[in-house]
């Protein structure tokens, strides 16, 4: 009986040349897996093309709602964004699809899981580190970094391989940018994103979203309703965290909003250039900060500013399954129980304007916040508050004159 390998199959043309491959050169039963992260129709005729390429069986998993609610909300409420710009898209989806690779290779009984991320990438990091983390014994086998095996170097190398096995591809190398997609955004890379001088083709390139030039002259008004940092409802209508995802791309990408264009610092020490689309997952983040805003005590929001940079590092390095990871995630989720309220925005060409928030649990005091005296606060108290405070100041002051230091 042959062995098994789990292929991570996206119906791309990576994971596609590598069906055929994995049986010339180790002769595996392939079994393909796609998880189901909310890409739409990238997955029709999925079936008919793995089988065609040579596997043996083909698993479609939904993940949609696990990923929703066990890792991207997690991240929204830890306020994950990594080098102040991305939003996680990729990362975010890779702890869910290494668990889901590893449970098929459980069911299966397969010796092995194979992926098509190339010895370039975040991607090779993330899922290996997931799968050893889940499943330590499990052999991993990454086509890209076996150069002596793997011999195509280029995408129009992988076409023509394709070709030559009787596969069918319904792309060329003239459009085919390297994509992500999921139910939290697309990235794009490749191509003429390549050349950071080069200005995106926006036209060719977007697929949620308009640019903001693009966008309707107009406002559009939408309001958010959170209970312990969870989103529960949009413009009055209760929904589950995926469709409010799903409603707010939908509205984001209408209004150009959440598009990036990006030089990023990859785990294997390279700039990446990219363009990101997240427009639902831009103005989520934002209405949750904006609630935040009002609930949460300084020196906490301070400190979960910090550990949210952490762990947007983390993810992005494929450390989820960590003690540190989710050390902090456990930290986010305590600091939920007061985030609960209502948050009001208004979406206009690429922009979100902050259009009212409230919340049983504000921490905000018209009284305190006011020019006019209120009952918790006596001017006078501010004298000992500055003398008290500023007393190191003063102290280093008078050394510095006493020895003439200035």
């Amino acid at each position: 009986m042959k062995e098994k390998v789990i292929l991570a199959y996206s119906g791309g043309l990576d994971t596609t040349a590598i069906i055929p491959w994995l049986k010339e050169n180790f002769d595996y039963e392939v079994i393909c897996c796609c998880i189901d992260c909310g890409q739409g129709d990238e997955l029709d005729g999925l079936e008919e093309r793995a089988k065609l390429s040579g596997a043996s069986k083909l698993y479609i998993e939904d993940v949609v709602d696990d990923l929703c609610e066990n890792y991207i909300m997690p991240c929204v409420q830890a306020g994950a964004v990594y080098e102040n710009k991305y939003l996680l898209g990729t990362a975010m989806a890779r702890p869910t699809i290494a668990a889901k690779l590893v449970e098929i290779a459980r069911k299966e009984g397969a010796s092995a899981i194979c992926h098509g991320a190339t010895g370039k990438g975040n991607d090779q990091i993330r899922f290996e580190l997931g799968i050893k983390a889940l499943a330590p014994d499990l052999k991993i086998i990454a086509p890209w970094r076996m150069t002596d095996i793997w011999t195509m170097n280029s995408r129009e190398e992988e076409i023509e391989y394709c070709v030559a096995h009787g596969i069918d591809l319904p792309f060329d190398v003239a459009h085919s940018y390297s994509r992500d997609r999921n139910i939290w955004h697309i990235s794009h890379e490749g191509l003429d994103l390549e050349d950071p001088a080069n200005e995106p083709n926006y036209e060719d390139l977007l697929l949620l979203s308009v640019t903001p030039q693009k966008a309707p002259d107009k406002e559009t008004e939408i309001t958010l309703t959170f209970e312990k940092g969870v989103p529960k409802t949009l413009n009055g209508k209760a929904m589950k965290v995926a469709d409010i995802i799903y409603e707010l791309n939908k509205l984001g990408g209408e209004n150009g909003i959440g598009i990036i264009d990006i030089v990023e610092n990859r785990v294997v020490g390279m700039k990446s250039r990219g363009v990101y689309e997240t427009p639902g997952g831009t103005i989520l983040l934002e209405a949750h900060k904006q609630l935040e805003e009002l609930v949460i005590d300084k020196d906490t929001f301070l400190e979960k500013a910090n550990l949210g940079k952490k762990l947007a590092t983390l993810l992005y390095e494929g450390k989820w399954f960590t003690p540190l990871c989710q050390g902090i995630l456990a930290f986010a989720k305590k600091i939920q129980e007061c985030v609960t309220g209502e948050v009001k925005l208004k979406l206009y060409k690429g922009n979100i304007i902050k259009a009212g928030t409230t919340s049983p649990y504000s921490l905000y005091s018209e009284s305190l916040a006011s020019f006019t005296t209120g009952d918790l606060y006596d001017h006078h108290d501010a004298d000992g508050f500055i003398q008290l405070f500023g007393l190191p100041l003063q102290v280093r002051a008078f050394m510095e004159q006493k020895n003439n230091l200035k």
